[in-house]
């Protein structure tokens, strides 16, 4: 009897210790991550970056001053800085007009954090396990892939405006272009410069602009991905924690 009560007794231990023991393991078990924590994650880490994408350019010198995203005149103006000596006061005027359209990049940026907001929330719980197990720069390319279109049509008019705003000593980006164009323009018309194989300079500035302006915006929310991607400090939320420390 006593044999009994002590096999009993040892088992109820045995199996009460089992089941502390699993209680233990589960609480320290990570659990699979849900489908809403992966596309509450995915769209958190956009809008972190993409937040702090357009406070960072929407800055005075966040374009101008960042080597990585400045934009400089558009390459069909290339001759005219290459003969800079032919243009009376040509290289101040090519200086003038580069801060401009950084200024007007930058005046613009600070309309683009709705656009990009209306695009986040579009994701699908498809796109968010694909852009989550994909390249370090997927959900940019998501993000740029299925918005450029419809963002350069709702920034295109932002820049214009931009382009038209007196942005610098009461001169605007447009008026500096057209002063910097037209006079080289002149030179590159007469029967000199056109012996001499000079061309005219008739770029859209509005058309190039914003597909500048938006690609900077794009180069700094993909850095902003990887980030968060690769460096645990980055992980500003307990839900990004947990989605990008799962890979």
């Amino acid at each position: 009897m006593k044999i009994k009560s002590i096999l009993f007794l040892v088992i109820t231990l045995t199996l009460s210790s089992c089941a502390e023991l699993s209680q233990i393991v589960d609480a320290y078990q990570p659990k699979a991550l849900t489908e809403s924590e992966v596309i509450a994650g995915l769209r958190q880490a956009l809008e972190v970056g993409t937040d702090t994408a357009v406070k960072n350019l929407s800055k005075t010198n966040g374009y101008f001053g960042n080597q990585l995203v400045k934009i400089m005149l558009p390459p069909e103006a290339d001759i005219i800085v290459n003969n800079l000596n032919k243009l009376p006061g040509g290289s101040k005027l090519v200086d003038d007009v580069t801060l401009r359209i950084n200024r007007a990049a930058e005046d613009a940026a600070r309309e683009a954090t709705p656009i990009f907001v209306n695009a986040i929330r579009k994701i699908t719980i498809q796109d968010a396990f694909s852009i989550l197990r994909g390249d370090k720069d997927a959900a940019t390319q998501y993000l740029k892939r299925t918005t450029q279109a419809q963002l350069y049509e709702l920034f295109n008019p932002k820049i214009q405006s931009s382009l038209n705003k007196p942005l610098v000593a009461g001169i605007s980006t447009n008026q500096s272009w057209h002063q910097l164009t037209s006079g080289w323009n002149q030179v590159a018309n007469n029967p000199i410069g056109k012996l001499s194989g000079l061309t005219p300079v008739n770029t859209s500035l509005d058309n190039y602009l914003t597909n500048k302006a938006l690609d900077g915006l794009f180069t700094m929310i993909s850095q902003q991905e990887a980030s968060i991607r690769e460096d645990p400090l980055a992980r500003v939320s307990d839900l990004l924690k947990r989605v990008f420390g799962s890979k």
